[in-house]
């Protein structure tokens, strides 16, 4: 019955032909739903956000800037020691059933002189663990789109062509990124400003992407192209 039920919710909020494995034992769902309910009381001191649905579940040591610039979904899952950090000229937003693996890092803009555009990310969308979404340059990763460990996103880049100048002091150019609903990318993905991916797109794992691909493409390698 307890795993029936929980069965039942997982169908109706985000995928409706979930079933547990028959080999999974009623001990170790015990666990992980006290990790979810720790995780839910975790959220209550979180209220003001500026929108939040129903259900956020938090990590350890989750740590939010400028929240009034934040946008939640519902059934939103944020790992342990996961950042976001909303200071930019739109807001930071992520849709329903969204997951952000532990020690992630979703960070509009980082620079007070020049903040960056803003971070939208769909629904349904899962992302690995150690990942680092800038939002420079704006960002944007459409629906039931799954993301391996330490992948890194930078739409923005820095302007070195004065010499006698320091890199540091010339300044950013900003074009943002767009990756399509439902692809796959990788473990170690690196995508760089004013890549465009499309729909069903698959990122083989390690890639530097610095051009942008049409729907559904296999693409790999350093720098990536298409594979198939």
């Amino acid at each position: 019955m307890f795993k029936r039920l929980i069965e039942a919710f997982v169908r109706k909020s985000k995928n409706k032909d979930f079933r547990f494995d028959v080999a999974l034992s009623s001990s170790v769902l015990a666990a992980f739903l006290c990790t979810k309910i720790a995780g839910l009381i975790r959220s209550l001191k979180f209220y003001h956000i500026g929108r939040r649905g129903k259900f956020l579940f938090l990590g350890r040591k989750v740590c939010f800037f400028n929240k009034k610039n934040i946008v939640l979904g519902n059934n939103v899952n944020l790992g342990d020691f996961v950042k976001l950090s909303a200071m930019g000229q739109g807001g930071l937003e992520l849709g329903e059933n969204v997951s952000i693996g532990s020690f992630s890092q979703i960070v509009i803009s980082t620079s007070f002189n020049n903040i960056g555009q803003s971070i939208k990310i769909e629904d349904n969308v899962g992302i690995g663990e150690f990942s680092y979404i800038g939002g420079g340059g704006g960002v944007l990763i459409g629906r039931d789109t799954i993301v391996g460990q330490y992948f890194s996103m930078h739409p923005e880049n820095h302007v070195y062509a004065d010499k006698s100048e320091l890199i540091r002091l010339q300044g950013v150019t900003r074009k943002g990124i767009k990756i399509g609903r439902n692809c796959w990318l990788g473990s170690k993905v690196t995508i760089l400003d004013g890549v465009s991916i499309g729909d069903g797109c698959v990122v083989a794992a390690g890639s530097v992407v610095i051009s942008s691909f049409g729907d559904n493409a296999v693409i790999g390698g350093v720098p990536a192209k298409v594979l198939r």
